[in-house]
């Protein structure tokens, strides 16, 4: 049997020579004065060689540990050299398949499935949070508590629906990695309950009629870009998502048939979507074709005509106007257009929630209610849009023909 001493006092020689430890073990040392343990072993009939290390990287004690751990195996039928090899490509494919990678991939398999752009970015935008913690690390090996950290650090700015929403991205990511056989399980799945629930945000909207009046007429007297100016008119007749309206294509229009078609990659809803268009809205989108109609966005960047205006362009051209970020906010046109029409008692509540696009919570429900209202829809719109312009009209002065002047709001 070896020894330390023995070990090191071997020198090189000309060829590489063995030194026996027994039960298979022995060290070879080479010419250049390298010693690499390994271990001589039969498998199926056929003699092979198993590697253990380098002395003295691996001590005599440990190639011995390593030698009786290999003897096990092959007791047990197995091959430890074979092992080996599908151990050390295991850990170059995990090595290749980290977290960023596995993540890019699935991101490119929602753009590939038409994902809104918008929806793409904000998943783009919460990996991007993670990617410094985890997104070296090869997926097969992140922990729960690994995730979690990620979580923590989003949570401890206070940004509690973001830390929710990256949770639930972060799972969709490993669930692809276990789809694509690169992880096992879903690591994120069981930290639901692990950070702070946020609190219901109510979006800011105006709702009282004369307060909508004056909104409207704050809206004419606006002195921004132009471009700005025309989506701010628009936001109350159509009241459509804001990142539907900024978004908006001419290709989606056909002003012949007063409506607009938004494709269900644009929905949030991922289902298509039509908007009656009223006389009003239609003549708006007449003067603005004579300004972007040669552009593919209605509403261009004006700093890139290639891409959609800015998506804070019309709560910043709010807060321009004097309002607040806790009165009035761009997607509150669309709760100013809910409750007003609801109040009005004409109308179908559900041909009011067909037209702002929602999808009832109730399977049994959308099962029942597939009809799409559309004809009361179209009469819906261009009443609403009558009732902006009496709304609007009531703060105006009038000038009686006995020339007294009283104002109406």
């Amino acid at each position: 049997m070896l020894s330390h001493l023995r070990i090191t006092a071997a020198k090189p020689a000309a060829k590489p020579f063995n030194l026996s430890d027994g039960q298979g073990l022995f060290l070879t040392v080479q010419p250049n004065g390298s010693k690499l343990w390994k271990l001589s072993f039969r498998h199926l009939g056929k003699q092979k060689t198993l590697h253990l290390g380098l002395w003295p990287d691996v001590g005599l004690a440990d190639a011995r540990e390593r030698r009786d751990e290999a003897r096990r195996r092959i007791a047990a039928g197995l091959d430890p050299a074979v092992e080996k090899k599908r151990a050390r490509v295991a850990a170059k494919v995990a090595a290749a398949n980290t977290f960023k990678d596995v993540a890019n991939e699935w991101v490119q398999k929602c753009e590939r499935e038409g994902r809104a752009e918008i929806t793409l970015s904000k998943i783009r935008w919460l990996l991007g949070m993670a990617y410094p913690i985890i997104g070296s690390l090869p997926i097969a090996n992140i922990t729960p508590q690994e995730v979690l950290a990620v979580l923590r650090k989003v949570e401890s700015d206070g940004r509690y629906e973001s830390a929710r929403r990256m949770r639930s991205v972060l799972s969709r990511v490993f669930r692809y990695g276990v789809a694509t056989v690169r992880c096992q399980k879903d690591v994120a799945a069981d930290l639901r309950g692990a950070i702070a629930t946020p609190r219901v945000k109510h979006l800011a909207a105006i709702t009282n009629p004369v307060q909508v009046g004056k909104l409207l007429r704050a809206i004419d007297g606006y002195e921004g870009q132009m471009v700005t100016l025309m989506a701010l008119k628009l936001s109350p007749h159509l009241f459509v998502r804001p990142g539907e309206l900024r978004q908006a294509q001419w290709s989606e229009f056909d002003c012949d048939k007063a409506v607009w078609y938004l494709s269900a990659e644009r929905m949030k809803m991922r289902r298509p979507h039509r908007v009656p268009l009223s006389r009003q809205v239609l003549e708006l989108i007449e003067e603005l074709r004579d300004h972007t109609g040669h552009r593919d966005y209605l509403f261009p960047c004006m700093g890139n005509p290639k891409r959609p205006m800015s998506e804070n362009a019309i709560n910043q051209a709010l807060r321009r106007l004097g309002y607040s970020q806790q009165e009035m906010t761009a997607h509150g046109f669309r709760a100013m257009a809910a409750t007003l029409l609801n109040e009005m008692g004409i109308w179908n509540p559900d041909a009011i929630e067909k037209q702002l696009a929602h999808l009832d919570a109730s399977a049994v429900r959308r099962a029942y209610t597939r009809g799409e209202y559309w004809d009361e829809r179209v009469r819906m719109m261009q009443h609403w849009s009558d009732h902006l312009d009496e709304l609007r009209n009531a703060g105006k002065i009038l000038r009686p023909d006995f020339g007294a002047g009283r104002s109406a709001g």
